[in-house]
């Protein structure tokens, strides 16, 4: 064999084998950031505004979206009382460290000194825990939930469903809103609001009606100061944090609602985003969890883009 032939041979091989090491490579796993920054116009939503709380408080907006599949009787109440300018002028009267703030009516319970509901709201409600999970879209995640059967996102809301009783119920997660109760279960009507600002008080579920979630503007609700123990109630009013308006987004004229977008819960990027972040590789890591709570995966959000 000639020398030039010779020496191609081994070159050759290692050509070969670098480009069989390239091909069985895994694709590098893309950041969380990469997955949603790429995500196309199809994998996002434009919440209805019919679903859209505004919530103005000292600092900033919050925006809520409710939750009608979940608790339709209260999300209806609680658009009734937005139309009718329950909330303007009350205030944020708790604020429990890990646990909740709540909103409303501080005097609610004393006769002569509770604001009146506009018309029509409802001063009674059935409590709205859970609803069927029959006809009701969810998108499961494979891990194991201590406290559902099954858990995942329906409506893009974070969810949970018993197969065996053929129930399904929002998850309690940080952000979400639910209406405050008392010892009875069918106690709430809407005009009394949470929401979680703590770790993910999960033993809630199926105990209080959840309606909806923030999808923006939290930090103008953690970061209210803590009230005193045990509850957190601010008895003195000049703790309280006044609430300058509460309203429906279908009520403000187009040009001055907030222009965003959700990503959808069921669409391929947002299952790899949860799977970058279920095994996070970037270097920072030493150990792959190779698990994802329910609460721990938020609302994705953006400002609508100019197309």
């Amino acid at each position: 064999m000639p020398k030039t032939a010779a020496l191609l041979v081994p070159l050759l091989c290692a050509i070969a084998f670098t480009a069989g090491a390239a091909a069985s490579k895994p694709p590098k796993q893309r950041s969380s950031k990469e997955i949603i920054d790429s995500a196309p116009a199809g994998a996002w939503y434009r919440p209805d505004p019919q679903n859209i709380l505004y919530m103005d408080v000292n600092g900033g907006r919050v925006v809520i979206e409710l939750a009608p599949q979940f608790a339709p009787a209260h999300v209806a109440n609680i658009q009734a009382l937005a139309r009718g300018k329950f909330w303007d002028g009350l205030s944020v009267y708790r604020s429990q460290d890990n646990f909740v703030v709540q909103f409303g009516d501080p005097d609610a319970d004393e006769a002569g000194k509770a604001k009146p509901y506009p018309a029509p709201a409802q001063q009674h409600l059935p409590a709205e825990f859970d609803r069927p999970s029959k006809g009701l879209a969810f998108t499961a995640l494979p891990d194991r939930d201590g406290w559902a059967p099954e858990v995942g996102f329906s409506g893009d809301f974070p969810a949970a469903r018993d197969p065996k009783t053929g129930r399904a119920w929002m998850t309690h997660c940080y952000g979400t809103l639910g209406a405050g109760r008392s010892n009875a279960p069918d106690s709430s009507n809407g005009a009394e609001l949470y929401v979680v600002t703590g770790q993910a008080p999960r033993q809630l579920d199926l105990n209080i009606t959840t309606v909806g979630r923030v999808l923006k503007g939290m930090q103008y609700l953690s970061a209210i100061h803590r009230g005193p123990d045990p509850m957190g109630m601010f008895d003195k009013p000049e703790m309280r944090v006044p609430i300058t308006a509460i309203h429906l987004a279908s009520e403000v004229p187009p040009e001055q609602r907030e222009a965003i977008e959700v990503l959808r819960s069921d669409s391929p990027q947002f299952a790899e985003m949860i799977e970058a972040r279920r095994n996070r590789q970037d270097g920072w890591y030493v150990h792959k969890a190779g698990h994802i709570d329910i609460c721990n995966i938020g609302p994705v959000v953006r400002g609508i883009p100019q197309r």
